[in-house]
């Protein structure tokens, strides 16, 4: 991926160490490891061979209430402010509540030295469109 800074120009030589090695529209286009890809289709598999499943014991409307409920529930957030949002009903429909990796625990902005309050008032200005700027400014 490029950085904001520079622009890949169309029919240039490709640079490999600004740009890595796979850069380019197909290498967008491509998961970006084999890996990926597999466990991508495991999970689709998985999940429609669950959906499938209640479909046949209960029938179309849980899985159409599923789908509704995963809707209005991925789009939940919680105004900017002490708290941030947990997406808690989400993981617990989608059943993420048990992943645990390392972005849980690891780099919270919290434990920063230079972590700043966010100004709840600012934040959702932001968010509603009235002034510009990041909502949560934590890091100079």
């Amino acid at each position: 991926m490029a950085s904001s800074g520079m622009k890949k120009e169309i029919g240039t030589d490709h640079d490999a160490l600004r740009f890595g090695i796979n850069a380019g529209v197909k290498s967008d286009l491509l998961p970006v490891h084999p890996l990926q890809s597999t466990l991508q289709s495991e999970t689709k598999f998985w999940t429609d061979k669950k959906k499938f499943g209640t479909e046949a014991i209960y029938g179309s409307a849980i899985n159409i209430r599923k789908d509704f409920d995963t809707q209005i529930l991925s789009r939940f957030q919680r105004p900017p402010g002490a708290l941030p949002s947990s997406m808690l009903g989400y993981e617990a429909l989608t059943g993420s509540l048990d992943d645990f990796g390392f972005e849980d625990y690891l780099n919270m902005p919290q434990d920063s030295d230079n972590f700043r309050q966010p100004d709840m008032h600012h934040g959702m200005e932001v968010r509603l469109g009235l002034s510009k700027g990041p909502i949560c400014p934590s890091f100079n």
